[in-house]
């Protein structure tokens, strides 16, 4: 009865969902514009941040723009409230990375935290769920107490990079660093655009001997 008067609809088109599909219908995962870095071992991404912070792997599952697919999709996980976008997601990429040998050694999944204040207003961190599905995938331990966000900024203050933030104040801070020492740090992030927040939330993780950082996005802009 509840699927007659309530049904299913994917976050894509809209349409029902059948039988077995959960969130996104299988028209649209063929769609979906695939990066596939991580299966062709581009550097595309890792090369964004080529002389800002050492990256030794970095991968994100969709190309994004603001007329694809891609962005119906997040725009559901973000600003709609459908955490289970962001589950369905890290199942689809972690997947694929617990396949590779690149990824085989990934001690903590960490995802870009939000300030308290965005956190309480949401309701929920949106890359929470990709984080963890990918963790589970890649047996590695998810903590989203290690790395917490102190300063409240905007979109567009991340937009023009915060190179500059960086002289007056630190955004992000790292919580008992003693616990991530000689880690390799998986950072997980819904849409990178400059890699303005990948790299300051890594500069502050690479602050502890040892670290080892690589990437895990949703998408990544075209």
């Amino acid at each position: 009865m509840l699927n007659l008067f309530f049904p299913k609809l994917c976050v894509g088109c809209k349409n029902e969902l059948a039988n077995g599909e959960e969130i996104i219908c299988g028209t649209c995962r063929h769609r979906l514009p695939l990066t596939d870095f991580h299966t062709h071992k581009s550097p595309e991404l890792k090369n964004k941040f080529y002389g800002r912070i050492p990256v030794s792997n970095a991968t994100a599952l969709l190309y994004f723009n603001k007329r694809n697919l891609t962005q119906a999709v997040l725009h559901q996980l973000k600003y709609k409230g459908n955490a289970a976008v962001g589950v369905v997601l890290g199942k689809w990429l972690g997947q694929e990375l617990a396949v590779l040998n690149e990824y085989q050694n990934i001690d903590l999944v960490v995802p870009v935290p939000l300030h308290k204040k965005k956190l309480k207003s949401r309701g929920y961190n949106q890359v929470e769920g990709f984080a963890r599905e990918i963790a589970h995938s890649l047996n590695a331990t998810y903590r989203d107490d290690i790395l917490i966000k102190i300063t409240p900024t905007s979109s567009q203050v991340f937009s023009e990079r915060i190179t500059r933030i960086f002289s007056r104040e630190e955004v992000f801070s790292v919580v008992q660093p003693q616990e991530i020492v000689g880690k390799h740090i998986l950072i997980t992030d819904d849409i990178i655009t400059t890699g303005a927040t990948i790299e300051a939330c890594a500069g502050q993780l690479l602050k502890a001997p040892g670290v080892t950082i690589s990437i895990a996005s949703m998408a990544v802009t075209e």
